[in-house]
C-alpha cells in the first residue's frame, strides 16, 4: 500500500508540473498572438534595440580591443546550424523572440553584421554592445560601444532606410517601431564596484541617481530622433549570478547587490512615468527582477534544475572570451545560466514573455 501511495504521489506531482508547463506555454502563446495583432493594428513592422550583452546579437564581433565577445562556441551552440553569431547565450535572445512574435523576422541581427542585407534593416536591428551601460565610462572601461555611439549608428540607420524606401515611409517605420533599451548591470559590476573613478565621486545611492540622469538624457535624445514607443528593461537581481556567488564565496545570492538592483528599478520606473508625461512618448517598464527571483526560488515550476552555476565550463567564473572552446552540460534546457553571467535561451524565452506583456501595454 505504501508503494502504491508513493507512486500515486509522484504521478500527481508530474501531472502538476506538466499542467504548469502547459499553462505557461499557453499564456506565452496568447501574449505573442496579442502582440502580433496589436502590432498589425498599429502598423508596427520593426523592433530596434539598444543595450548591453543581454540584447547584443554580435555588434562586438569586430571590435579589436575587447574581451566582451561571443562569436565562438560554445556560444551559439543551439542557434541556427550551431553557428555562433556573437550572442552571449546558446541560442536566441529575448529580442529575437519578440521579433518572431511581431511576425516579420525570427531574429534581430546586429547592425554591424557584415552580412546584413539592406532589406533586413526594415524589420529591425540591434545597436547593442555587450559590456556597455548608461554611463559611457562603463563602455570605455570595456572598450565597447557606448550608448552615445549606438545612437549615432541609429541616425545612420535612418539615412539608410530612407535611401531604401523614401523619406515618408522611412519616417513611418521609425515612428511606428517598438524600441527596446536594456542595460545597467555593467555600470555596477564592471564600473562602480571595480574601477575607483565613480566610487570616489559618488555613494552608491548618488551613482544610481547619476545613472537615472544619464538614462533620461538618452531617452530625450531618442525622442528627438523619432522614438515614440520605448520599452525599458529593468535590472536583474545580479547578486544571484554564478560569478557573484563565486566571488563572494557563497552559495547564496548577495542581497546587498540585489537591493541595489531593486532600488534602481524603482527609480527607473518613476523616471519613465515622468518622461511619458512630459514627452510625446509611450513607455513601458519591463520588470524582470521579480520573474527571475521567482524562477530562482521555484526552478522546477519552469523546467529548470540547476540555478547556481552556468552550463559551460565550471559554470562559476567563465564568460566572454574565457568561455572559448569549453565543454557544456548535457541538457541545456535545465540550466538558468549559460555561462557565469548570461542566461540560457530557455530563460530568455521566459523573459521575452514578460517583455511582451509590457510592450502590449504600450498600445493600451
Amino acid at each position: 500500500m505504501k508503494h502504491i501511495a508513493w507512486v500515486t504521489l509522484n504521478l500527481l506531482m508530474l501531472m502538476f508540473l506538466f499542467q504548469a508547463v502547459i499553462t505557461c506555454n499557453a499564456r506565452s502563446m496568447g501574449t505573442a498572438q496579442k502582440l502580433r495583432a496589436l502590432a498589425a493594428k498599429n502598423n508596427v513592422t520593426s523592433i530596434l534595440v539598444f543595450g548591453d550583452s543581454g540584447v547584443d546579437p554580435g555588434n562586438n564581433n569586430d571590435l579589436p580591443d575587447t574581451w566582451h565577445k561571443g562569436n565562438f562556441l560554445p556560444y551559439g551552440k543551439d542557434f541556427i546550424r550551431s553557428i555562433p553569431t556573437g550572442r552571449f547565450t546558446n541560442g536566441r535572445l529575448t529580442t529575437d523572440f519578440i521579433a518572431a512574435a511581431l511576425g516579420y523576422t525570427n531574429e534581430i541581427k546586429a547592425y554591424l553584421n557584415r552580412n546584413l542585407k539592406e532589406k533586413e534593416l526594415l524589420h529591425g536591428v540591434s545597436f547593442a554592445s555587450g559590456g556597455s551601460g548608461f554611463d559611457d565610462l562603463t563602455s570605455n572601461i570595456s572598450n565597447v560601444i557606448p550608448l552615445s555611439e549606438q545612437l549615432k549608428y541609429f541616425q545612420e540607420y535612418k539615412i539608410r532606410i530612407e535611401q531604401l524606401v523614401g523619406k515618408e515611409d522611412a519616417y513611418k517605420i521609425v515612428e511606428n517601431a517598438v524600441f527596446v533599451l536594456s542595460m545597467g548591470t555593467n555600470d555596477f559590476l564592471q564600473n562602480y564596484y571595480i574601477d575607483p573613478t565613480r566610487s570616489h565621486m559618488f555613494t552608491i545611492g548618488q551613482y544610481q541617481h547619476y545613472l537615472i540622469n544619464c538614462m533620461e538624457t538618452y531617452v530625450k535624445k531618442m525622442h528627438s530622433l523619432g522614438v515614440r514607443r520605448l520599452a525599458v528593461v529593468g535590472m536583474e537581481p545580479f547578486g544571484c549570478m554564478p560569478l557573484i556567488r563565486t566571488l563572494k564565496n557563497s552559495v547564496n545570492c548577495d542581497e546587498d547587490m540585489n537591493q541595489v538592483a531593486l532600488s534602481f528599478n524603482l527609480l527607473l520606473k518613476t523616471k519613465l512615468s515622468t518622461l511619458q508625461e512630459t514627452l510625446n512618448i509611450r513607455t513601458a517598464f519591463v520588470d524582470i527582477y521579480g520573474v527571475i527571483q521567482n524562477i530562482l526560488q521555484y526552478p522546477s515550476k519552469y523546467g529548470f534544475t540547476v540555478t547556481k552555476r552556468g552550463c559551460c565550463g565550471s559554470g562559476l567564473t567563465e564568460f566572454g572570451t574565457a568561455l572559448k572552446g569549453l565543454s557544456t552540460c548535457a541538457d541545456h534546457s535545465k540550466y538558468i545560466y549559460w555561462d557565469a553571467v548570461h542566461f540560457t535561451e530557455s530563460m530568455y524565452s521566459i523573459l521575452a514573455d514578460k517583455a511582451m506583456e509590457s510592450i502590449v501595454a504600450i498600445f493600451s
